[in-house]
């Protein structure tokens, strides 16, 4: 795969016999042993994930906190430091430029982690809407290399093997830690339903905390079971459940989106004057029948198109055939029975909420 970019962990991943395809202009992971382990790894222990590709953008300055409430849907002000929050960056017309990560150091220092397929064009939108404030913006995807280790046994591991205690880091809070005179930035954060950790720091940093934890029987994860285990817990993917296409109260994201504040966003008075008059909206569906929806695919009512499938599959967790799709209003309403076209043959199921499974974040500490 000539002119892919390769994270500092390419090697170990080749070592591990991981099936390697491009992603996001990346030669990046899909899967070492099978999906389903590595997914039920995550599900029943521990595992981790290559996310070296993800995109660092840093925004500092006098008017740095003013700047980030502008361009993020989500409160930045009311945030502590050393907490993080999730929202989008929306066009005027309200739909998604990215969904992001806002590290938040102090009210002059800002850490934006973005989608690995959207860094230069966040940058540079970013740029775009900057010219009002004193801030400096920086694309430092370089100079972060990133493991996300997630399970339920994730605190433990790290703590076993790294000699970190993490019990006192709150869910969504981030702080500052040393291993072998390395220094890492680690977050209660993932992007798989369950407890667990982001780890930035250096490539030597990363790739010897990779083989720590290989080590110490941590299973490897490809990029094939992180996305079936995200769209398990129902968390967006742009290009799927969110684009420069969708916005984010059709996605179902109205919770990550400061409406009701005095900060004037950018994309805000579109959703405003969107509403609740929404013509479609992102829900969950399950089949009845034993077949796979995959993106794409068509879902109809009394024979009559109504919307199609932003992500599916035969879960892993459930053992049963569910999606999530992009319904016209009003057969966004549970139990609408449906169909779906699965090349040609029609496929019955029915409309459900997109809580196909029970998060398990620790929220013992933090918010």
């Amino acid at each position: 795969m000539e002119n892919l970019k390769k994270t500092c962990l390419y090697d170990k991943h080749i070592q591990l016999g991981a099936k390697m395809e491009d992603f996001a202009g990346y030669e990046m992971p899909i899967v070492y042993d099978n999906i389903k382990n590595e997914h039920l790894a995550v599900r029943n222990n521990v595992g981790m994930f290559d996310v070296s590709h993800m995109g660092e953008i840093i925004v500092k300055g006098k008017d740095a906190l003013h700047f980030v409430e502008k361009i993020f849907t989500n409160k930045v002000e009311s945030l502590v430091d050393g907490q993080v929050a999730y929202g989008m960056m929306l066009y005027q017309n309200g739909c998604v430029v990215d969904d992001l990560l806002v590290y938040r150091f102090n009210e002059e220092y800002f850490l934006l982690v973005v989608n690995a397929s959207n860094v230069a064009k966040d940058y540079t939108w970013i740029v775009e809407n900057s010219s009002e404030f004193d801030v400096l913006i920086q694309n430092v995807s370089e100079d972060y290399q990133e493991i996300a280790v997630q399970g339920p046994n994730a605190e433990n591991i790290l703590m076993m093997s790294l000699g970190i205690d993490l019990s006192e880091l709150g869910f969504f809070f981030f702080a500052n830690f040393e291993f072998l005179n390395h220094h890492l930035l680690i977050s209660r954060t993932g992007y798989t339903g369950e407890d667990g950790f982001e780890i930035y720091a250096s490539e030597d940093a990363i790739r010897e905390i990779w083989d720590v934890l290989i080590n110490n029987q941590v299973a490897p994860c490809g990029l094939g079971s992180r996305d079936t285990l995200r769209f398990e817990a129902a968390l967006p993917l742009y290009g799927h459940e969110i684009s420069q296409e969708i916005t984010p109260l059709e996605a179902g994201l109205k919770f990550f989106v400061k409406l009701e504040s005095d900060t004037d966003f950018i994309g805000k008075q579109a959703l405003l004057n969107q509403g609740e008059n929404l013509s479609r909206r992102v829900v969950g569906i399950e089949l009845t029948e034993r077949s796979i929806p995959r993106e794409g695919y068509e879902v109809y009512h009394e024979n009559e198109l109504i919307g199609y499938i932003t992500t599916g599959y035969l879960s892993i967790s459930l053992e049963k055939p569910i999606a999530m799709a992009m319904i016209n209003r009003p057969h966004t309403k549970k139990n609408t029975p449906i169909h779906v076209k699965v090349r040609n043959k029609m496929i019955a199921g029915f409309v459900r909420d997109k809580k196909f499974l029970e998060k398990k974040y620790n929220k013992t500490k933090g918010v």
